[in-house]
């Protein structure tokens, strides 16, 4: 019979085994000529890896241009038009676009998690579905964070008009500022906006209503890295050594807290204390995968988001595998 100190130390091998055939492979040899990519960006934390990349993509042989956004939508037009080559956007603009008759936009991973909470001015009780009738909630339609609420609302049976809905345009500075001013109840927002408020005191996560990224239909990604189909199609190389760049600094600031801190920080223009709480929530590494592009275009779809019932264009658009080629998996 095995001893438990063997058996134990059998386990451990395994694991590393596994760790290690899912870990970013070597740095990609340098292109034969110097290329330039052209890469859009939002400054939220999840994506915050970006801020790394530069550097070894120099390695590479691939100067950078930045471009950035203010929301996921404006990313997602100038991947349609070729303004980009690759950009952040969100995990239902697949769906979006295709809806829109474009398929110039490929969905190259995923890239974090978190748990999601309605963020409650405080002051105000929001502790079940009963304490939200006739609230003022802050939302941004048509965006990520609000259509995962919608259909968790829906996979609740809670009716929408339960509460106020009150339509915030611009990014989440607006949300954080009409909550301190009173003119909202409660925002649904993304960090650090969220963590930023809360940890000023100004605002608490009402963790005892449900947890909004659990919605099956949207799932808790937070995002998607996205390439145009023009780069994707003409300059597959270079898209390839971008996203070693990004899955590599990825697995980095994973593994560690105070890089990840500080990378976020330094990306965001943020201060620590504010990066140094909102890091808790976010899980970097992508968990999106084609079924779950097509349930988001199904439900966006079925409830009136979009027009056309794209579900099997939308999970065509989503190919992962020179991600999965990069992690070592199959």
């Amino acid at each position: 019979m095995f001893s438990a100190r063997t058996l134990t130390t059998a386990v451990l091998g395994l694991v590393g085994l596994v760790q290690s055939a899912m870990a970013v492979g070597p740095m990609p040899a340098p292109m034969p000529t110097r290329e330039t990519i052209t890469i859009g960006y939002v400054k939220v934390g999840h994506v915050s890896p970006l801020h790394l990349v530069e550097e070894e993509l120099k390695k590479m042989n691939i100067d950078v241009k930045r471009a950035e956004f203010v929301r996921y939508a404006d990313a997602r037009t100038a991947l349609l038009s070729n303004s980009v080559d690759v950009s952040a956007v969100g995990p239902a603009d697949l769906a979006i676009a295709a809806s829109q008759g474009s398929r110039n936009i490929i969905g190259l991973t995923g890239v974090a998690t978190s748990p999601k909470y309605l963020v409650v001015r405080k002051g105000v009780t929001i502790n079940n579905w009963n304490d939200l009738k006739g609230k003022r909630v802050a939302v941004a339609p048509g965006s990520a964070v609000w259509f995962a609420w919608a259909m968790t609302l829906v996979e609740n049976n809670i009716p929408y008009n339960t509460f106020q809905a009150i339509n915030v345009q611009g990014g989440g500075t607006a949300f954080v500022q009409a909550l301190k001013r009173g003119d909202v109840d409660a925002i649904l927002s993304w960090e650090p906006f969220e963590s930023g408020v809360v940890a000023e005191g100004a605002a608490y996560f009402a963790t005892n209503l449900v947890d909004y990224s659990k919605s099956r239909a949207v799932g808790s990604e937070l995002g998607l890295l996205a390439a145009s189909g023009e780069a994707y199609n003409k300059r597959r190389e270079v898209i390839r050594r971008f996203l070693w760049a990004y899955l590599s600094a990825e697995e980095k600031m994973a593994k560690d807290s105070n890089l990840f801190i500080n990378t976020y920080s330094a990306y965001t223009g943020l201060p620590l204390e504010v990066t140094r709480e909102s890091h808790k929530l976010i899980k970097l590494g992508g968990i999106l995968d084609r079924e779950q592009v097509a349930r988001l275009a199904e439900a966006s779809f079925k409830q009136g988001v979009i027009q056309t019932d794209v579900t099997k264009v939308a999970s065509e658009l989503f190919d992962d595998s020179i991600a999965r080629e990069i992690r070592g998996r199959r």
